[in-house]
């Protein structure tokens, strides 16, 4: 049982991965804020005018993409630059912030011999970019 006085001690890859899942989390919002700031304000063009996105959003999606000729899978990266396209942007570092703080504690456990969970860390990884990479449905 927990004596009141006690302080509680968290383990290092613990403390790494929450720091590291807080300046992704916090990159992945300020990218979101600012991309979208640029988009109302009018900083950057955007892809599809706003002005037509009432008469798009009626469509299914196939038909909306091919009339708003919007490209699919990882094809949102060329058109970053575009207002309504660089908010992906923060949601992908949103989506992949769990990446780098699985990589970040490989180091941690192979500095004290625990090959398992860096064997872990490094397979968690891969599932994810294999599974962001749209080969797994045909989307490249």
């Amino acid at each position: 049982m927990k004596n009141p006085g006690d302080v509680l001690v968290q383990p290092p890859e613990q403390e790494r991965y929450a720091q590291w899942q807080a300046w992704g989390t916090r990159a992945g919002l300020a990218v979101l804020l600012l991309s979208f700031a640029a988009y109302l304000l009018g900083l950057s063009e955007p892809h599809i005018e706003m002005s037509r996105l009432p008469e798009l959003w009626v469509h299914p999606v196939d038909r909306f993409l091919e009339l708003s000729n919007t490209p699919t899978g990882w094809g949102w990266l060329a058109l970053v630059h575009r207002g309504d396209m660089a908010g992906l942007l923060g949601i992908a570092i949103l989506a992949g912030c769990s990446v780098a703080c699985l990589l970040a504690l490989v180091p941690l456990y192979l500095a004290r011999g625990d090959k398992a969970f860096a064997a872990v860390c490094v397979a968690e990884v891969m599932v994810v970019v294999l599974a962001a990479s749209g080969w797994l449905i045909g989307v490249h």
